[in-house]
């Protein structure tokens, strides 16, 4: 079953918000009928969450999956429509950076697309490149914190061109109960900053709930 039709089924754990409103309030027109669906937004990432590295700005967060990072081509097949969320962040330049968000109906379908995620960032970097370009899989290692986060990478060098040949991705996903969340980083300046990268996928499960 697809992440869509999976979420669509999700049926709220909470009735309305801490404030009394339906949780589905504000929903966008015709989709009344699943608005008891609609989930409170988990805690996301603030611009200061962000490694120091960097001189971030950011959009708001906001529902959807978001259109950045999809590392391997088409994933997912089905992106989620509710229960989702994403946030991206710039630079002035040199890199981008984006959290998602995905609430699901039970735990093990968490578990489950936790574990797709890692496995089709591995496939990525082991995936056949354009002609002049090399992919190295780069693995981070596990972050304790809530049911565990994982943090991998890819740095890709292209012998063709002429400036900017080396791009530098981290790959984080972490996971609390039936919440996961993806943090991702793209750079072509410098080397990847995987341990502030580390603490920020680490706040970014811990701010979840």
């Amino acid at each position: 079953m697809g992440v869509r039709a999976r979420l669509r089924g999700a049926r709220s754990r909470w009735g309305r918000s801490a404030g009394g409103r339906d949780a589905g309030a504000g929903a966008a027109p015709g989709r009344a009928a699943e608005a008891d669906q609609w989930r409170p937004q988990p805690g996301t990432l603030y611009i200061s969450d962000l490694p120091k590295t960097e001189s971030w700005r950011a959009q708001p967060t906001v529902r959807g999956w978001g259109d950045y990072f999809d590392c391997v081509v088409g994933w997912p097949g089905e992106p989620a429509e509710v229960n989702v969320w994403h946030r991206d962040f710039t630079t002035a330049e040199t890199a981008l950076a984006q959290q998602k968000v995905a609430v699901f109906a039970t735990e093990a379908e968490a578990i489950a697309f936790a574990d797709k995620a890692r496995q089709d960032y591995i496939a990525c970097a082991h995936a056949p490149q354009r002609p002049g370009v090399t992919a190295t899989y780069r693995d981070y290692g596990v972050i304790n914190v809530e049911e565990g986060a994982t943090l991998q990478g890819m740095h890709t060098f292209d012998s063709n061109a002429t400036e900017r040949p080396d791009v530098n991705y981290l790959w984080g996903v972490g996971r609390d109960g039936d919440t996961v969340t993806l943090v991702l980083w793209q750079s072509y300046w410098g080397d990847p900053p995987v341990i502030p990268w580390k603490n920020t996928l680490n706040t970014a499960v811990k701010k979840l709930y």
